[in-house]
């Protein structure tokens, strides 16, 4: 029979109602099961938080515990330590204290033993003074004098002698004082020279002009002599020409001049067209070239002496002195020489050096025009220091270097021994070229024949012989005894000034070549 829809329904529904039911059953069991798991986690976890607590809390005693034992040691050494640096120095001052017992009982006995040492000092001299008396009484009765007499006499003796000592000590005084200064005085020169190591020549009053080829001649010479003529008109020098191959003197007592010819003559040869227009022309190139030199050469000498204000005029002058000589000596160097030595004797003795220095420099600065103005140089060289405004001192030192007039101060005296010491020195002055090659061509021939002389060179115009020896044949000793012949021949057979070194040189050298 068919199902009414209403019993399908119905069914429906009870299947629906019956599905309820179940899943209720079902969550509801499922439910209670996981609420019992969730339970007895809890507790289990609840089991392990109180043991895991229970074992952190015997952990933290045990190690508080240890904490507390550490303490109670450190605090037990510290204890220990602090006792044993008490009784340390509970035992230092102990030790302290007996001491200054022992010191204390020391200088108590010290004390009643000097006590005792014035008691009897004092009965001493008591019975010196007594004992004294009776001397004094006695020595007057058998002197037939009072004390005070006695005193006056033996004072008026004793006076005597200390007058007669005193005399002889100041003469012994003033000759070492003598003695002193002299040898003082040599010191200082000799250092001044030492120091002072000026390079010196011997100049002439010819030049000579190399030219390059004897065709030259003739030009220079001209048409009927008019170039020549005309050279020596403009310049004032001698123009000699003669056999010597290749060269043209020039002859003149005016060095300025000299130099002036030389230039210009040098200016035409260069420049090949020599006639009188030309001559004149380069002379004046000449002129210009001589004057500019004059003044450098003035600048670079107060330059080099470190003297600084000195008016154009007298540093122009000083440079005009570069051109001249006097005996063979150039003047300008001379004087820069002469600055040089005066002011390190100036240093040496306290004196005034710039002062020193500028009077050694202006010393000769007369010679620059003294063929143009009559009078001695000292004279014209006042006049000029006079004349651009330099200090009485200055004026005096130029006046009194060579004793025209009485001296007047420590840096004019030592102007004048300056200026006499460059003079003197070893191939400055006192001997001519000629002489001077001679002396060094000796000194060197002497120590050429000693046997084993290699080589032999003579320097520091002429003060020093360097003689180098052959090693194979003269050893050290060897070389000793040969400076001491050498220098005993040398005084035998030559004059000279001051000293001459003798230097022996040995070398030996190991050569070997890698290959």
């Amino acid at each position: 029979m068919p199902y009414s829809p209403i019993y399908l329904i119905i069914a429906a529904v009870i299947a629906v109602a019956a599905g309820l039911l179940i899943g209720y059953f079902l969550r509801k069991n499922v439910a209670e099961g996981k609420l019992a798991s969730a339970e007895s986690m809890a507790e289990k976890i609840v089991d392990d938080a109180k043991k895991s607590a229970e074992g952190v809390k015997k952990e933290m005693v045990l190690e508080a515990k240890d904490e507390a034992y550490r303490l109670k040691n450190e605090m037990e050494h510290e204890i220990r330590e602090r006792r044993s640096e008490i009784q340390r120095q509970e035992r230092r001052i102990v030790q302290k204290e007996e001491t200054l017992d022992r010191k204390t009982e020391q200088i108590e006995r010290k004390d009643e033993a000097l006590q005792k040492t014035e008691q009897e000092l004092g009965k001493q001299k008591k019975s010196i003074n007594e004992l004294m008396q009776k001397q004094m009484q006695e020595l007057e009765r058998i002197a037939n004098l009072s004390f005070d007499q006695a005193k006056d006499v033996l004072l008026n003796r004793v006076e005597t002698e200390i007058q007669h000592e005193t005399a002889m000590i100041i003469k012994e005084n003033e000759n070492y004082a003598k003695e002193e200064s002299e040898k003082r005085a040599r010191n200082i020169i000799s250092l001044a020279i030492q120091r002072c190591a000026a390079d010196h020549v011997a100049e002439t009053t010819v030049s000579v002009v190399v030219l390059p080829n004897d065709e030259m001649k003739g030009r220079i010479i001209g048409r009927e002599g008019r170039n020549i003529r005309t050279l020596e008109t403009l310049t004032g020098v001698d123009l000699i020409i003669d056999d010597t191959p290749e060269a043209v003197i020039l002859s003149g007592f005016d060095p300025v001049r000299r130099e002036v010819a030389r230039i210009a003559l040098e200016k035409l040869i260069l420049d090949g067209r020599i006639h009188p227009g030309r001559i004149e022309e380069m002379v004046e190139k000449a002129k210009k070239e001589v004057e500019q030199s004059i003044r450098e050469e003035g600048e670079q000498a107060t330059f080099e002496t470190g003297v600084h204000g000195l008016h154009p005029e007298l540093i122009r002058l000083l440079g005009r002195l570069r051109y001249r000589t006097s005996y063979g000596q150039n003047v300008l160097k001379h004087s820069i020489e002469v600055a040089h030595l005066a002011g390190m004797m100036a240093s040496e003795i306290g004196a005034d050096v710039t002062l020193a220095k500028r009077a050694g420099l202006l010393h000769d600065i007369g010679k620059a025009i003294d063929h143009e103005v009559e009078g001695s140089h000292t004279v014209i060289g006042a006049d000029l220091a006079k004349k651009y405004r330099e200090s009485g001192e200055v004026i005096h030192g130029i006046a009194a270097h060579h004793g025209d007039e009485p001296f007047r101060s420590v840096e004019a005296v030592l102007v004048s021994a300056a200026d006499a010491i460059s003079a003197a020195r070893p191939g400055a002055r006192r001997e001519t070229l000629e002489a001077y090659i001679k002396r060094l061509e000796k000194l060197e021939e002497i120590a050429n024949n000693f046997e084993g002389v290699d080589k032999s060179f003579a320097i520091q115009a002429g003060r020093e012989i360097r003689i180098i020896v052959k090693p194979d044949k003269i050893d050290d000793d060897a070389a000793t005894i040969m400076a001491r012949d050498i220098v005993k021949q040398i005084e035998g057979n030559m004059e000279y000034p001051g000293q001459i070194r003798v230097v022996v040189i040995r070398e030996t050298r190991a050569v070997d070549y890698a290959k």
